[in-house]
């Protein structure tokens, strides 16, 4: 039996943090009493017509721009026809076939389109805890219905489950920053459907796909990919051939289960939506969407691994805009970019160090002058007080101890006390200088350098 490969592609839907919904005056809401806010519009009764969002229009222009998608001078609004009981109208307003950007890509993963649409409204299904009339049942909460949503369609470039959540961390985080989103997954605000088909290892067609629908976070995500691969490999390792359909992940019990046959297209019976005229993208739309992009997170990474940062140290400032302005008000006057970054990944308070001071500490632990362990202490001092650096270190006693400062002697003590420990550091055991180091660190309260301790005690141990 040949080797196989998965081959994915990712439909996300974005809830728009807009102020009001996707085609009437109704706030958006989370956690208010159940059909409290819904108008005749998003109910779909008779004679309301809709009217579109212009603010969820500016969103998705600004989402588009960050995906290189092609932004179309023209796109038009179609009816999506379905039945089901969280959709009053029985249709759903989305995009087809003139979406309002077309192609793209972010990272290593191509984006086929992006689209506008409203959300549907959401089902409460009540059971043996909560009964309704005596019975199970399922009602209807009409608030979320009309929420302006953008849908995030990828090409199936997407070769592992793995790859696939740290793609979708990546997006989530350049709509956060767009400020399009509060992107919370919990609230639904962000929903991943997954296609998914194997192939046998090198082959370029495709398999049958099916689609993993509304997981709501990266674990479930990862884990949901990973066990459809594994159920459609067991299904034609044993002879049978994939379904498409669309199925349900049960991250309780890692079972996948049937929800329906996968619809293609034609089932919805497009046509184009006669209530509402095409949107035509201006230069006044384009260029206000432009002027609100910030710096997104890729090209922050690419600019900070340009100036010396590792791919870690770039890619953790990069999700963090507010550490990545800090950041870069301070590396004018460092020595080392990664040395600063590390300072503010690793201590707290260093966001509210003033940016020049925060560059001075860093300078300092890499002239030695402070060791790591009191640069920590120095930090909390400027982010409590201010201050200058070398007038703190003075005053506190918080400078590196060299030899003049009696390490050499404080290191001796330290092995003449530990001398099991170094014995085994003899024996060729590095692992045994803890117990001699952390002496050393007590006795000159954080001061001594760890590098200058482990060297002393390799001179000393004839290593």
């Amino acid at each position: 039996m040949p080797d196989y490969e998965p081959v994915i592609g990712l439909e996300i839907h974005v809830q728009l943090d807009t102020r009001t919904k996707m085609f009437c005056a109704c706030a958006l809401s989370f956690g208010e009493p159940p059909n409290t806010r819904c108008c005749p519009v998003c109910l779909g009764l008779p004679g309301a017509l809709p009217v579109v969002n212009e603010r969820a229009i500016e969103f998705g222009l600004m989402i588009g721009m960050a995906l290189e998608s092609d932004l179309a001078p023209r796109s038009i609004f179609h009816r999506k026809n379905y039945f089901y009981p969280d959709n009053p109208k029985a249709y759903q307003i989305s995009q087809y076939d003139e979406p309002l950007c077309l192609g793209g890509r972010l990272g290593d993963v191509r984006i086929h389109r992006v689209h506008l649409e409203e959300d549907a409204a959401k089902l409460v299904h009540v059971g043996e805890s909560g009964r309704i009339h005596g019975s199970d049942a399922s009602v209807v909460d009409f608030n979320r219905c009309g929420t302006p949503l953008v849908e995030i369609v990828t090409e199936p470039d997407v070769k592992s489950a793995e790859q696939a959540r740290e793609w979708l961390q990546l997006l989530r985080e350049t709509l956060r920053q767009l400020g399009v989103s509060d992107v919370d997954m919990s609230q639904g605000s962000l929903r991943c459907d997954a296609n998914i088909s194997i192939r046998p290892a090198g082959e370029t067609g495709f398999g049958t796909k099916t689609e993993l629908k509304n997981m709501n976070s990266f674990a479930f995500i990862e884990r949901g990919i990973k066990a459809e691969v594994a159920r459609q490999e067991e299904i034609l390792r044993s002879g049978g051939e994939v379904v498409q359909e669309t199925l349900h992940f049960d991250p309780r019990t890692e079972r996948i289960t049937s929800l329906r046959s996968k619809e293609e297209a034609h089932d919805y019976r497009y046509f184009p939506e006669p209530d509402l005229v095409p949107i035509a993208t201006t230069e006044e739309m384009l260029q206000a969407a432009r002027s609100a992009m910030p710096e997104l997170p890729a090209a922050r990474a690419s600019r900070y691994e340009q100036a010396g940062l590792t791919p870690d140290n770039a890619k953790d400032l990069a999700y963090r805009p507010e550490l990545a302005a800090r950041l870069d008000e301070a590396l004018a006057a460092a020595d080392s970019a990664n040395s600063v970054a590390a300072l503010l990944l690793n201590n707290a308070a260093a966001i509210d160090v003033e940016p020049a001071a925060l560059a001075e500490v860093s300078n300092m632990v890499g002239r030695r002058e402070v060791t790591p362990a009191n640069a920590r202490v120095l930090i909390e001092r400027l982010a409590a007080e201010g201050g200058d650096p070398a007038a703190i270190v003075e005053r506190e006693q918080l400078g590196a101890l060299g030899d003049d400062g009696g390490l050499d002697g404080i290191v001796e003590a330290a092995l003449a006390a530990n001398a099991d420990a170094a014995e085994k550091i003899r024996g060729g055991n590095m692992k045994a200088i803890g117990p001699i180091i952390g002496q050393v660190m007590r006795e000159t309260k954080g001061r001594a350098d760890g590098g200058e301790v482990t060297r002393l005690v390799r001179e000393k141990l004839g290593l």
